[in-house]
């Protein structure tokens, strides 16, 4: 960023502020006005997003033709294809001559299209044509008219709903967004405001030729609370109001608040509605701040209770591997007196218990005070290690398995499949085929 030159861009288009992220739009707009690329510009409402595309067109090789400005949001829809492209006499009620639009008289300049998210469907479909081709037909005309024109568009919707909505064209939308430039809302401005305030009080000062406002440190303070929801265009009408109507040369913080102005880091919100009831008035607004401390609040719960489950795992592990230990020489002793082997399974008594992984806590299932946390049978939350490998078959640890099951059910089979996660049809199989019928 070359700061001597955007420095001179601020003073010969009247700029005000030193925010660094104004800075870098004026820096964009600087790089990117020599170039034939099209510029989006987003923004709110009263930002100054109007200001971007006349510095794009005086620093570029177009800056000798004209420039026009197009608030596309103004236009009827039913004349606005007349506007742009213009109409050939005789073509619609009221066409008594023929017309030249915009994209005709601008030849080889620069169109600004504010509020481009306004436009109609059709019309955006000409729009689009223009970009791709060059090409546009008047209306009631089937001659094809070739234009050179540079785009710079601006809108204050958000296009990617727009588009999932129907109401904007995802190809002109990326058409449009060669080069996307964000220019930053009066709130997020900081200390920019009070130079904003400054500028506009002498400006008044002189143009009606009394003594400017002047805030006090109080004041100061408040406008910079304030969420302005009316950015710039707001702030000079708040400044012209006092400046004409109040007697009081030093602004404070209840005069302020007399013309709309409130502290809203307490939550409530303004509009500049002087000797309107604000209550009644005020905007609705979306405090982003809130749902942030609420997500960082639920996080932090989460964390803690990840955290009290993993200390209280560790501190059980010994209790776990000896319940282990008893589980195998259960299945051992009960193995032999069935008289499925011949000798007990050698086992390894060496088993490892991995570090438990952080999961969610199932209340219904971790319930500390009102009952022991892990059944002889049913330790399912911790991870070991395979113990090592038997001399059984697979087929013998199964058939295996189903007796000690069907023994721990007292023969009940549907607890025996549930039990070996199995189907009561699977499990009806495996008893005829391993000869288990009673």
């Amino acid at each position: 960023m070359n700061d001597k030159i955007t420095q001179q861009a601020k003073q010969r288009y009247g700029i005000v502020g030193n925010y660094e992220g104004l800075n870098r739009c004026i820096d964009i707009a600087i790089q990117v006005a020599p170039t034939e690329l099209s510029v989006l510009i987003y923004g709110e409402s009263g930002v100054g997003k109007e200001v971007l595309p006349r510095l794009i067109h005086d620093n570029s090789a177009r800056k000798h033709n004209k420039y026009f400005a197009i608030n596309c949001g103004s236009l009827p829809e039913g004349t606005i294809d007349s506007e742009l492209f213009g109409h050939k006499k005789g073509s619609f009620t009221g066409a008594l001559d023929d017309r030249e639009g915009y994209f005709s008289v601008a030849n080889n300049g620069t169109l600004f299209l504010d509020e481009v998210g306004e436009l109609p469907l059709a019309t955006q479909a000409r729009l689009l044509r223009v970009l791709e081709t060059g090409e546009y037909i008047r209306v009631g005309e089937s001659e094809v008219r070739k234009t050179n024109v540079r785009i710079v568009a601006a809108t204050n919707v958000n296009m990617q709903k727009a588009i999932r909505e129907g109401k904007f064209r995802e190809d002109l939308y990326y058409r449009l967004n060669t080069i996307p430039i964000n220019m930053p809302s009066l709130r997020e401005r900081g200390r920019d405001i009070e130079l904003l305030f400054k500028k506009f009080a002498y400006d008044i000062s002189e143009k009606y030729r009394i003594e400017p406002v002047r805030l006090t440190d109080e004041a100061r303070e408040l406008l910079l609370r304030y969420k302005w929801p009316g950015n710039i265009r707001q702030l000079r009408n708040l400044v012209e109001q006092i400046s004409v109507i109040s007697k009081e040369r030093e602004i404070t913080p209840e005069i302020l608040m007399t013309y709309g102005v409130t502290d809203d880091s307490q939550g409530e919100t303004g509009l500049v509605l002087h000797g309107v009831n604000r209550e009644q008035h005020a905007p609705t607004s979306h405090s982003y701040e809130k749902e942030r401390d609420m997500i960082f609040q639920l996080l932090s719960s989460i964390g803690k209770e990840v955290k009290d489950l993993k200390e209280f795992v560790h501190s059980n592990i010994g209790t776990m591997q000896s319940m282990l230990a008893e589980n195998f020489r259960m299945y051992e002793n009960d193995a032999s007196d069935m008289g499925i082997m011949d000798t007990p399974m050698q086992y390894s008594r060496q088993t490892t218990i991995q570090p438990p992984r952080p999961y969610v806590v199932n209340e219904q299932r971790y319930q500390q005070q009102s009952h022991p946390p892990y059944e002889s049978h049913n330790i399912q939350d911790v991870d070991v290690e395979t113990i090592e490998e038997t001399p059984l078959s697979n087929r013998e640890l199964m058939k295996k398995n189903i007796i000690d099951s069907l023994k721990r059910n007292n023969g009940n089979r549907k607890k025996t499949a549930h039990e070996l996660d199995i189907s009561e049809r699977t499990l009806y199989r495996k008893i005829k085929d391993y000869g288990l019928e009673i």
